[in-house]
């Protein structure tokens, strides 16, 4: 039988090339189902060598009923403990000082029948015995909602309220600065501020920052919702902390060595169960910070009528903080990434504006700070900063203050 058209040379060629696209593309396709598998392994490695160092072994784990897994980690054997600067530290149990003024609980301790005052969920199903902490599990789906394992628990956007190119942040915050500060005192009301988008989070906290900000320290607690880090829309206590300006030191919560916690009550990270309603019952928490005079540790302490001295972030961990802070600061912070160039939605406080008072605008109340005499006394002469009072405002008393606001409205386009 003849050859299809043409010489038989060029037939030739025609089915040896025809052959080599045949095995080329096939090769070339399994190449590229390797390298996914390659980066994908790397990947799963690597979340997996983060759960363990973030996960510690736990004498005792308590399931939740929002889903969250508390484990009871011996004190001894915490995540602060693999911060290099900690690895011969010593655990003080209790403050070696308190600054004038403050009251607190001498037992620190609530009895396992009793109900804590402030409640979480978890305590439905048990309780972490005395002599470990409870601390909140992290699940491989919090890590990959991270750019990588390793940045999860790390602030994204770097601004401070005295930051002007933060363009991602709005705040509503009273400050006092010009003095030597060594504490700082507030309650906060509580509520559930809704946000519009995984990455953009609302907040109530408090700020003590020393440095500028190429070098600025911060140790800051509060309240807090963000999905991107919690995988949900609820309140959540939090503390953070920096020693170079979020740079590349310090962490939410307990997700990176820093901060030695004591209590075996409260879980950081973890639900509040109780928020404000509008028009109706109103929550509030109280947050303690201070210098310690004996050991120079930074203490926060919890409470109201019933007092957690949660724990403390030691003075070893600062540059500047570890002699005293330049700056106190209160009040809210939104995350606004103009989703299709509009003003977020993202609540603040309650959702409400200043003007509405108490019972539907959220607040903060018995500002104090600690100075030079460590005593705690009333903000002199505090200023005020909204980065768009249309958006979130304020109303400054001078030791109370209501703030918050709805975001996008007829008022912020």
């Amino acid at each position: 039988m003849a050859p299809p058209c043409g010489s038989g040379s060029r037939w030739s060629r025609a089915v040896k090339m025809t052959l080599c696209l045949f095995f080329l593309i096939p090769m070339e396709a399994i190449g590229i189902r390797n390298t996914d598998t390659i980066f994908g392994l790397k990947q799963k490695l690597e979340i997996q060598q983060q759960l363990k160092r973030l996960n510690k072994p736990a004498l005792k784990s308590i399931k939740s009923p929002d889903g969250d897994i508390i484990d009871c980690v011996h004190i001894k054997n915490q995540p602060a403990f693999d911060h290099p600067l900690l690895k011969n530290h010593t655990i003080q149990m209790r403050p070696g000082s308190h600054p004038k003024g403050l009251s607190f609980n001498e037992s620190n301790d609530v009895s396992s029948n009793s109900r804590p005052e402030i409640a979480q969920p978890w305590h439905l199903n048990g309780r972490c015995p005395k002599g470990t902490i409870p601390i909140r599990r992290t699940k491989e789906e919090d890590l990959l909602r991270a750019s990588s394992a390793a940045n999860y628990g790390r602030k994204k956007h770097h601004t401070t309220p005295n930051d002007d190119a933060g363009t991602f942040h709005e705040y509503a915050i009273v400050y006092e600065r010009g003095d030597k500060y060594y504490g700082a005192q507030a309650a906060m009301n509580v509520w559930n501020p809704q946000t519009q988008i995984r990455n953009e989070f609302s907040l109530s906290q408090f700020w003590i920052t020393g440095g500028d900000y190429t070098n600025l320290n911060t140790i800051e607690a509060g309240m807090m919702v963000y999905p991107f880090l919690y995988g949900d829309n609820k309140t959540r206590i939090f503390t953070f902390w920096t020693t170079d300006s979020y740079k590349s030191t310090g962490c939410y919560n307990l997700l990176c060595p820093g901060f030695v916690q004591v209590d075996h009550q409260i879980a950081l990270g973890a639900r509040l169960s109780h928020y404000s309603v509008y028009g109706g019952q109103q929550y509030e928490l109280d947050f303690n910070v201070w210098k310690d005079d004996k050991d120079g540790n930074w203490w926060l302490q919890l409470g109201g009528t019933g007092d957690y001295q949660l724990g403390y972030w030691p003075s070893s961990l600062f540059t500047i903080l570890s002699d005293s802070a330049s700056d106190i600061q209160w009040g809210g912070e939104v995350v606004n990434t103009q989703q299709n160039g509009e003003h977020t939605t993202t609540q603040m406080g309650s959702g409400h504006f200043a003007e509405e008072d108490f019972g539907k605008a959220s607040y903060f109340k018995h500002l104090k700070v600690v100075d030079g005499t460590k005593a705690l006394r009333d903000p002199k002469d505090p200023g005020t900063i909204m980065s768009l009072a249309s958006c979130y405002n304020l109303i400054n008393s001078g030791s109370f203050f209501y703030y918050g606001g709805p975001g996008r409205s007829p008022i912020c386009p």
